[in-house]
Formats: structure tokens, C-alpha cells, sequence
């Protein structure tokens, strides 16, 4: 009998890999449709449910996050479906330690960090099994609006990036084709893993400048590491909502951090993550000028 999975935000960064990997691997996948689609008649059957909904900018998950989850959990335990949570690090706070796995304290006290740690904690007490893929930063191969596309790499075919933090901090990075391949591979061996399991996903750590070097391997020319201006995001914080959010979580640029691999190796000791220049090359073909730029050089 072929499985079933319900994919929550399978337009999104996440959801759409998650999705993807799914149907190659040759699952029946259903697309969540937000004003369309009910919760309960969604879940109905679903052996997963890929939960990588978001309810938008930061401006809104003080009011939305925990009942969005919240309903999720209550009609995927209803079904007795797995759930799929594809987590994040601000669960973990300032004063964590440097390398971060599933036995972690969950300690953060800025107001973004202590949603996240409430929507876990109904995931841990759900009654019905989950899995978090716990990842850093997407790196995506489309368009995403996030930090790595829309920021820091939106200047790359001019020869350079713009990095929000100290250059020599390691940063934890989730190369999404690979993440939505390790959310495959945990769905489908779901029965002899426990009723809640946290997985770090490893993904690639890098500085910033180790992500110039690779960068400029891939390039073919030397890429300059220039500081990111957080000004314009703080002028816009009185009129834009989502510009707080972005301020609170700036710490993270600071912090060194690495999600440790011991849990994700013993569960998936056969996964082969994609080389780092190619997931770079991958998800940097798309930016502005950079199909020129990769003409020229050939």
C-alpha cells in the first residue's frame, strides 16, 4: 500500500523540498490548500503530516503561532498520523552552548525563542508520534526571501556578499534538498522510531569567511565578505512588523553554533548529503546576474 502524506505549506521553502522528495520517492502527496482545505478532512488517511506551515512575518506568530500548531496536533492525533515538524535553533536562547543536539536545555528568553519552545513543548506532549528535523539557516534552490538568497548573497555576481555577523563565527546551514531527503528518510522508518524523536539535522557549518571561499570556488572569482547595514532594518522597525523579529533574532549572526550529527547518523547512517559546491552552486544560479556571470566564465 503506497503511503500518504499531507504536506502543510508545500509552497514554502521547506514544504515544497519536503514535498518534492516525497513524490520522487513515490509516496501520495497531498498539498494543504489555506482557505480551501479543512484540517480535519485534510488529515483524513494521512499516515504523515508535513507540518512547514508559518503564519507569515514575525508581526504575527504572537498571535497566530500556537493555535496554528496547536490545530495541527489536535487532527494529526485524532488520525494517529506521524507528524513532521521541521524545527529551528532559537529554541536554544543566547547562553546555549556552541554545539547544539537533541538533549540540549531549551532556555531561550527572548519572545520569539519562548513561542518556539511553547509549540514544542505541545509537540513533546502530543499524543501522537512526531519528528523534528531540527535545521539552521535554508539554503534553497529558488527564490526564498531568506537570509542566504534575498541578503546576504543577492550582490554574489558583483563579487561579493553581504554578512549580517562576525565573519569567524561558524553558522549552522540546512541545504534543503538535502533536508526534504532527510525528512523522507525519517517518515519512512517512522515505526521503529520513538514516540517523539528531535533529530539536529548537520547540514553544512560554515563562517562567514569559509562561505566566501566556497563561494568564490564556485564563482570562479574572489568573492568579498562586506558587513551587513542593519540601519534600514532598524529604521523600519516603528512601520514594519517583521523588522523586530529580524532585530531579536540578530544575536544568532553572533552566536557560534553547530547542530551535532551523533542522532542524525544513527538513525540515517546511510544519507549522503549533497557536496557543498554543488548545493552552492545549486542555489546561487538563480540570483541576479549570476547566469551571466556563469556564461562568461565558460
Amino acid at each position: 500500500m503506497v503511503s500518504k502524506v499531507l504536506v502543510l505549506g508545500a509552497n514554502g521553502s521547506f514544504g515544497t523540498n519536503a514535498k518534492a522528495a516525497f513524490l520522487e520517492a513515490g509516496w501520495d502527496v497531498t498539498s494543504f490548500q489555506r482557505g480551501k482545505d479543512t484540517l480535519e478532512s485534510a488529515v483524513e488517511g494521512m499516515d504523515v503530516v508535513v507540518m512547514a506551515q508559518n503564519p507569515g512575518d514575525y508581526s504575527k506568530w504572537q498571535k497566530e503561532l500556537l493555535p496554528m500548531h496547536r490545530a495541527v496536533i489536535e487532527a494529526a492525533s485524532r488520525e494517529g498520523a506521524t507528524i513532521l515538524l521541521p524545527g529551528n535553533v532559537y529554541v536554544f536562547g543566547k547562553n546555549s552552548p556552541e554545539t547544539w543536539d537533541e538533549t540540549t536545555p531549551h532556555h531561550a528568553t527572548n519572545p520569539l525563542g519562548r513561542l518556539r519552545r511553547e509549540v514544542e513543548k505541545m509537540y513533546r506532549a502530543a499524543d501522537t508520534q512526531v519528528i523534528v528535523l531540527r535545521c539552521g539557516d535554508f539554503i534553497d534552490v529558488r527564490p526564498s526571501g531568506n537570509w542566504f538568497d534575498r541578503m546576504i548573497c543577492k550582490p554574489l555576481a558583483k563579487g561579493r556578499i553581504t554578512y549580517p555577523g562576525p565573519l569567524d563565527r561558524p553558522h549552522a546551514w540546512a541545504y534543503l534538498p538535502d533536508a526534504g531527503r532527510a525528512a523522507l528518510a525519517l517518515a519512512e522508518r517512522r515505526k521503529s522510531l520513538a514516540t517523539f524523536e528531535d533529530v539536529p539535522f548537520p547540514g553544512h557549518t560554515l563562517t562567514g569567511h569559509q562561505l566566501a571561499e566556497a563561494l568564490s570556488g564556485v564563482t570562479g572569482r574572489r568573492v568579498q565578505a562586506a558587513p551587513f547595514n542593519w540601519l534600514p532594518i532598524h529604521m523600519l522597525k516603528p512601520f514594519a512588523g517583521f523588522a523586530a523579529g529580524v532585530i531579536e533574532m540578530r544575536y544568532l549572526w553572533h552566536k557560534p553554533q553547530r547542530l551535532d550529527d551523533r542522532r542524525f547518523r544513527e538513525l540515517l547512517p546511510d544519507f549522503t548529503p549533497t557536496p557543498l559546491p554543488e548545493a552552492l552552486r545549486n542555489s546561487t544560479g538563480f540570483l541576479p546576474g549570476m547566469q551571466a556571470r556563469r556564461k562568461e566564465a565558460a
